[in-house]
């Protein structure tokens, strides 16, 4: 819980609706580089929902 609890607010937001169960660590890591990168964290959020649409997408597409 430490771990989600150090995340910056808005990625907190994010990952408590996430349709997924993403780590913390893996969260912070795509966060850091983007926002080192000098990304909004508008366009961070948007990076991670759509990582997130592609693995549903995947894991649909294994179903059928």
């Amino acid at each position: 819980m430490h771990g989600f609890d150090a995340l910056p607010p808005p990625l907190r937001r994010w990952l408590a609706e996430a349709a997924l169960p993403w780590s913390p660590s893996s969260c912070r890591r795509i966060w850091q580089d983007a926002r080192a990168k000098g990304e909004p964290i508008d366009a961070v959020l948007a990076r991670l929902s759509r990582a997130q649409d592609a693995c549903l997408a995947r894991e649909s597409n294994d179903v059928r």
